[in-house]
C-alpha cells in the first residue's frame, strides 16, 4: 500500500470589498440600531461587494494573493475548489471563471456547496487528493457575495450578512505540519431552518416566487442558535480524538463567524478561554463559506499563527452542515 503524504496550507489570501455598511447605515434603511445587532451578534459592520465585483472576481483576488503567499504560479496548479453558495451562474462552476482569470490552465475545477461549513470541507477534500498523490498543488477558494441573497427588508437577516473572499494552497508538507485530522458531518432534517427556498429545480424563479421573496436566506434564527454551538463543540472534541490530541494543544481555534453567541457557546462547550478565539465577526460580520478562510488568513497576517503553531477550523451552515479541521503550520 502506497504510503499517504502530508499535506499542509501553504498559502493563503483574502479579498473584502471596499464598501462598508455599518450598522448606523442600516438604523437608516430599516427598524434597528447599533445596540440591538451588537448585542445580540456582535456586529459592528460587514463589507457590499461593488455591482461590478462577483463571486469569482472576488475569489480570484484571494486566489492571487495566496499563490504569491505560497510562492506557486498559477501554472502549477492541478485542482480548483470553489466553496460557495452564491456562485456567479448556476453553471458553469465558478471555479472555472477562477481559473481562467487565473490563466491556471492546468487545473481540474468544481464547485462545493456546503454553505458555512464549504471552506472545512474543501479543505478536507483537498488534503486527501494532495495526501494520495492524485494532485501535487490544490488551491481552496471560498468566496461569498451574500448580499445579492439577503433580503433587505427583513432585519432579522439582513444585519447579518457581508460579501467576502479567502483562499488557501493546499500541498505535501513535511511532518509534523500539516493537517492532522479533518471531521465532517451533516443532518438533512434541519435543512429548512436556513435555507434559500427558491431558485432551484424544487421552486423554479416564477412571479409567485419573486413576490413571496422566496430566492433570498430565510433562518428560523433561534433554532439554529440552539443547534450550532453544540455541533461545533463536538466537532472540535471528535477532530481533536482523531488526532491523538487534546484541546490543550490548541494555539487558536478559528470558528464560523455567524454570531458572537454562537461563538462563545461553542468556546465554552470545547473549554477553551475565548483569548485563544479569533475573531473578526465585527468587522466582517457572516460571510458564510468564507468566514474562516478569511479569518485563517488574517490570523497568520496579524502573527497570531507561526512555525509549529496548532490551529482547530470550525464550523456549521445550512444543510445542516458541520466541520473541523486541526492544522498544525
Amino acid at each position: 500500500m502506497t504510503e499517504l503524504l502530508r499535506a499542509g496550507i501553504v498559502g493563503t489570501g483574502m479579498y473584502l470589498p471596499e464598501k462598508v455598511l455599518t450598522n448606523q447605515d442600516l438604523e437608516r434603511m430599516m427598524d434597528t440600531n447599533d445596540e440591538w445587532i451588537t448585542s445580540r451578534v456582535g456586529i459592528k459592520e460587514r463589507r457590499i461587494a461593488a455591482p461590478h465585483e462577483t463571486t469569482s472576481t472576488m475569489g480570484t483576488q484571494a486566489a492571487r494573493q495566496a499563490l504569491a503567499d505560497a510562492g506557486v504560479t498559477p501554472a502549477e496548479v492541478d485542482l480548483i475548489i470553489t466553496a460557495t453558495i452564491t456562485p456567479d451562474v448556476p453553471w458553469p462552476a465558478t471555479a472555472c471563471f477562477i481559473q481562467r482569470e487565473l490563466g491556471a490552465n492546468r487545473a481540474a475545477c468544481f464547485d462545493l456547496e456546503a454553505a458555512c461549513t464549504g471552506f472545512i470541507y474543501a479543505l478536507s477534500l483537498a488534503r486527501n487528493f494532495v495526501a494520495t498523490g492524485m494532485y501535487r498543488t490544490v488551491l481552496v477558494v471560498a468566496a461569498e457575495t451574500l448580499s445579492r441573497i439577503t433580503d433587505w427588508q427583513d432585519r432579522s437577516t439582513a444585519v447579518l450578512f457581508g460579501d467576502a473572499a479567502g483562499a488557501a494552497v493546499v500541498r505535501a508538507v513535511d511532518p509534523p505540519a500539516g493537517i492532522l485530522a479533518s471531521v465532517l458531518g451533516s443532518d438533512g432534517n434541519k435543512g429548512e431552518l436556513l435555507e434559500q427556498p427558491a431558485g432551484g429545480s424544487r421552486r423554479p424563479a416564477s412571479h409567485e416566487t419573486v413576490d413571496q421573496r422566496l430566492h433570498y436566506i430565510k433562518m428560523k434564527g433561534n433554532e439554529v442558535f440552539k443547534f450550532a454551538g453544540r455541533a461545533m463543540a463536538r466537532a472540535n472534541a471528535e477532530v481533536l480524538a482523531k488526532a491523538g490530541m487534546t484541546i490543550e494543544h490548541v494555539d487558536l481555534l478559528i470558528p464560523h463567524q455567524a454570531n458572537m453567541r454562537i461563538i462563545e457557546a461553542a468556546a465554552r462547550l470545547s473549554h477553551l478561554s475565548m483569548d485563544k478565539v479569533y475573531l473578526n465577526i465585527q468587522r466582517y460580520g457572516n460571510t458564510s463559506a468564507a468566514t474562516t478562510a478569511v479569518a485563517l488568513c488574517e490570523a497568520r497576517r496579524e502573527g497570531r499563527l507561526r512555525a509549529g503553531s496548532v490551529c482547530l477550523l470550525v464550523a456549521f451552515g445550512g444543510g445542516f452542515t458541520w466541520g473541523s479541521c486541526l492544522v498544525r503550520f
